[in-house]
């Protein structure tokens, strides 16, 4: 499996660790601690350095309850972080936005991947998203961060997610952007119950028939703490059984804030998968 972002190809035989770097002020696990731009970059490197594949740069919160900030706010967090990155190339540099504007001015800095929660539903996200040769992560939630969380109500979560992401496929390809371009996420936490997220990963095998590359996130989020008892600090443990277990389960990207120990966790459940 493959995923081209840009003039690179990242190879997914491994499965690969995109690094969490949060440039606000209120997300959930990390809100404020990256907001200066060199405490960003430094932060940054050091996940590069612990073998993360990607850095997925964020300058809006989609945490349960999140505020929406302007476009001009998000560019301001966003873009002189990801030239910087991109001036080094040593991970490929992604960006956690749902805004046409945002997605352009990023991908003219040096993004080549477009991770939209959204699933490129706002309007002008399909066309600037295929303006460019970026690879782009379509997720799924259901509602909106500020109201997500509130009543999440599925009929079959695997069966209407699953579905969800086909249809965005479609709409994908119709707009000219290549399935060698594409990486679908379940969006576990958005909008879903602690049941709906652990059916997503039971079942995760159902997502390998859409033939694309899968990402999932679960890194720090609330699932694990109501299992667990554990507030978001304290989570890593839970953090990685759901990686290692999404990964054994066909998973080829995990989305993470600790990045050594789930490059290790990863590489250890490769191994046992591969036979070595």
């Amino acid at each position: 499996m493959q995923l081209r972002c840009g003039s690179t190809v990242l190879d997914l035989t491994l499965p690969k660790v995109m690094g969490v770097l949060n440039v606000t002020p209120d997300s959930f696990s990390d809100g404020g601690r990256y907001v200066s731009h060199a405490r960003a970059l430094e932060h940054a490197q050091a996940m590069i350095e612990a073998g993360a594949a990607i850095i997925d740069v964020g300058g809006e919160s989609t945490r349960p309850g999140a505020a929406r900030v302007s476009v001009e706010e998000e560019l301001r967090r966003v873009i002189p972080v990801v030239e910087q990155l991109a001036r080094g190339g040593h991970a490929i540099v992604s960006v956690d936005t749902s805004t046409p504007e945002v997605i352009l001015a990023a991908t003219a800095a040096g993004a080549t991947l477009i991770n939209d929660v959204r699933g490129l539903q706002r309007p002008g996200t399909l066309e600037a998203v295929a303006a460019t040769d970026c690879a782009v992560c379509i997720m799924h939630m259901q509602g909106e961060p500020q109201t997500m969380q509130r009543r999440p109500e599925y009929t079959d979560v695997v069966v209407e997610v699953k579905s969800f992401l086909e249809e965005r496929v479609l709409a994908c390809e119709a707009a000219g952007i290549g399935r060698d371009r594409i990486v679908v996420d379940p969006g576990f936490g958005f909008g879903k119950t602690v049941a709906h997220n652990l059916a997503l990963v039971r079942q995760l095998p159902d997502f390998l028939s859409l033939r694309l590359p899968v990402l999932m996130g679960m890194s720090r989020k609330s699932t694990i703490g109501v299992i667990t008892g554990r507030p978001d600090a304290g989570r890593l443990a839970g953090s990685l059984a759901l990686a290692v277990t999404a990964v054994l389960r066909g998973a080829h990207i995990i989305r993470a804030h600790d990045v050594a120990e789930t490059v290790d966790a990863l590489k250890v459940a490769h191994a046992v998968q591969a036979g070595m």
